[in-house]
Parts: structure tokens; sequence; C-alpha cells
């Protein structure tokens, strides 16, 4: 007999989103705040520390995923402990501009990189990138970074990393369609672009074994090896490779023991040498149906009706490894929120909290009927502080913030 966890209640949606950072009123060691929403659908946070110091947030908003509306937004965190009202970073009325990151190059510059795509076709996306000298008050003009290939669309979601030699390398990852067909995701497969110039040029390096794997998250361990955890278009596990030369060649990805949902996950190495992880702690194995088109039925134009995507129900889907190992799983729930904390260099993960529970629901990306549910794409970095700032998309309605410090994980 198949059994799936039940999942918790879900929380209330989220109040009016005004920014202002407050203790949570049972977990005083916990500040959180809901950013200032410009639409009514807001996904795919990104954090950085500016160059000025402050903490800058990116995400994607707009009617829903895959419309022409959706941009890149841009807000700080004031001195007042308060989220700045988002400024628009992209508007281009062709394309769906999403997954923006933030990039601090070693001189200073502030980069922000999304990608652009026609409508819900992921294999047309390319990535662009705008950059400010005066920490994102002002920004030069659009230029595309790299161009879509005779492999598909080019993909971002994760920072640059900067080793200590100087190097950037940034994860990219394909998106490929069968001839014919719409994309899906089966046949997404990850690479790494390096630039030994400070971003002039770049090359790129396959990952062998990929397909599948996505979302690639880079940083260099104590030993001086690179650690990449990736998001499963099936839905199984967290999967992880290894380089010990720059990244100039990976270890193909393996599952981990974490699970996954075909979702993403980021981590940050910190100052204490432990790994601090956010993903979402469930599986395909968790799901109650299966999404068989991935977009809200959105026309040839690129414009969104607000309809459900289709679903087939739980006795019907083929839930990861019976589809063969390769189709990719939509659907699994996105929650629970969960932290969790590795002192192995990410082998074991012993120390895990839930930063959100419900029941994840995400089987449509319907944000003007408020019908998702789901708490994803986290983005986490520790500042000089020491103190995690974590950010992410809550029920696809807005931006949440939380502040704690890492052994909150453990409870302390």
């Amino acid at each position: 007999m198949e059994t799936r966890r039940q999942p918790a209640p879900s929380p209330p949606p989220p109040p009016r989103p005004d920014g202002v950072v407050r203790a949570h009123p049972d977990d005083p060691s916990r500040h959180e705040a809901f950013l200032p929403a410009p639409a009514v659908q807001n996904h795919a946070a990104n954090l950085a520390v500016l160059p000025d110091g402050d903490l800058g947030c990116v995400w994607f908003a707009g009617t829903q995923e895959g419309v022409p509306d959706i941009s890149a937004y841009f807000s700080r965190l004031s001195s007042d402990d308060t989220w700045s009202e988002p400024v628009r970073l992209s508007d281009d009325a062709t394309r769906s501009e999403q997954n923006p990151l933030l990039f601090v190059t070693p001189s200073g510059a502030l980069w922000l990189l999304y990608t652009a795509q026609l409508a819900g076709n992921q294999d047309t996306a390319e990535v662009r990138t705008r950059i400010s000298d005066d920490s994102g008050r002002t920004w030069g003009p659009v230029r595309t970074l790299f161009p879509a290939t005779g492999r598909g669309g080019v993909f971002v979601r994760q920072p640059v990393t900067v080793l200590p030699g100087g190097r950037w390398l940034l994860p990219v990852f394909h998106c490929v369609a069968t001839p014919g067909v719409p994309w899906v995701g089966d046949h997404d497969t990850s690479a790494v672009m390096i630039s030994d110039d400070e971003g002039r040029t770049w090359t790129e390096r396959s990952v062998p074994g990929s397909a599948g794997c996505v979302h690639m998250n880079i940083h260099p361990l104590a030993d001086g090896t690179l650690l990449a955890l990736y998001r499963s278009r099936r839905a199984d596990h967290v999967h992880v490779s290894r380089s010990a030369d720059g990244g100039e060649s990976w270890s193909e990805p393996e599952p981990g023991e974490l699970p996954n949902n075909n979702s993403s996950v980021q981590y940050v190495p910190l100052a204490d040498g432990r790994l601090a992880l956010v993903l979402n702690n469930s599986s395909a194995a968790d799901a109650t149906a299966r999404r068989v088109s991935l977009y809200d039925e959105i026309d040839d134009e690129g414009l969104a009706s607000g309809g459900p995507a289709d679903q087939v129900p739980a006795s019907q889907a083929h839930f990861a490894a019976g589809d063969g190992g390769g189709a990719a799983f939509w659907g699994a729930p996105r929650a629970p929120l969960t932290l969790a904390l590795s002192a192995d260099g990410g082998r074991t993960w012993p120390v895990m909290r839930d930063l959100e529970t419900g029941d994840g629901h995400c089987l449509t990306n319907n944000s003007r009927d408020r019908l998702n549910r789901e708490f994803s794409y986290p983005t986490i970095l520790q500042s000089a502080d020491g103190r995690l700032h974590i950010a992410y998309t809550y029920w696809r309605q807005a931006i949440k913030y939380v502040r704690v410090a890492p052994d909150w994980a453990a409870g302390v």
C-alpha cells in the first residue's frame, strides 16, 4: 500500500506586505517580513549583500510565469529594517523575464542577471544582464550575455561564485525540447560558464551525466574542492557533484540523502565551516497528483487565461523512477520549507528545522485566483555578523524574508 506524509495545515495567506521586519510573535529569535509585492505573482528571490553594505533582493513578478508582463524587481533593506518599494529592472514586452540574481564583482560593480523567454517555452530563453556602479541605485543598459543556442535555451538561477584565484563560475542549465514537442524539462542539462578575465569572455564546461539535474549551486569547501547541489527534474533527491580542479571538470551528479521535489534549493558555507541549506523536504513520493502541463493556459501570444494546468490523480501518475528514471515530475508539494545544517561537507544533514509547513499545493501557478500554496525557491546568505538571511516564495503571492542565527536550526 502506498503511504504519503500527511501535510500540516496550511498557514493563512500573507498579510498586506509592508516590508517591515518584525520579531515572530511566537519566536523572538526569528525576525521576518513580507517584501512589498508589485504584482499578483511574486517568485524566485535571490539575496546579495550590496557593495554599500545594504542587503538587496531580486525576484520576478507579474501576472503569471511565462507571460510577457513578468519582469525582474529589486528591493533593498534599509537601516530602519524595512524593505523598500520594489524597482522594476527589466521590461521586454515580448518576453517573460525570470530567475534574476545579483552578483557583486571583486571590483565593486553590481551585476543583475536574468532570463528572457518567449511564453512558456524555456527552450527559447537567453541570459541578459545589467550593471550598476552605485549599489543598484542606477543601472546601465540591458545586454544579452548568453543567447539561446542550437541546443535550446540558457537559464540561470544560482549566484556567481568567485574562487580565491579570481576565477568566476556561473552555473547555467540548458533547456532542451524534443523536436515537435513543447519543452517539459526532461532533457535539461547543467554546465558551468567560467571567466578568468572578470566577465569579458566565458568558457563553458558541461557537467557529465547531468540530464535532469538543474539549478546547480556551487561553493568552494575548506579543502579546496567545489561542491555542487542540484534540483532534480525527477523529483527524487537533491543531487551532488564535486570538482577538484577549479570547475574545469565535474563528477556526475549522484543522489544525496535529501529529498527533492523538482524545485530549487540553495546552500551557503558558514564562517565556522558548516554548510546551511534551505530546501523543500519532500519529493514525488509525497505527491497527490501530477501536473501534465507546466504553464496554466498560456496561449501562443504568451497571454494567460488563468485556467489550471492539466493534471492526473496520484493513482494514475508514475512517480520518479517509475518513468524510467528520466521523465520530469511536476506537482510534488513544495512544503515544508526546511533549514538544514551539515558539518561534513554536505555528505549528511543531521540538523533540520522547518521554516514553513503546509500542504505545499502547486498543481497550478494561478496567482490571480490564489490557488497556489507553495513555499519555494529559497535563497540564503550569511552576513558578517553571523546571522542567516533567507528569502523565499510564499504562495506565489509575496516574497518572505526571515533572519535567524545558524543554530536556530538546532532549536538553540
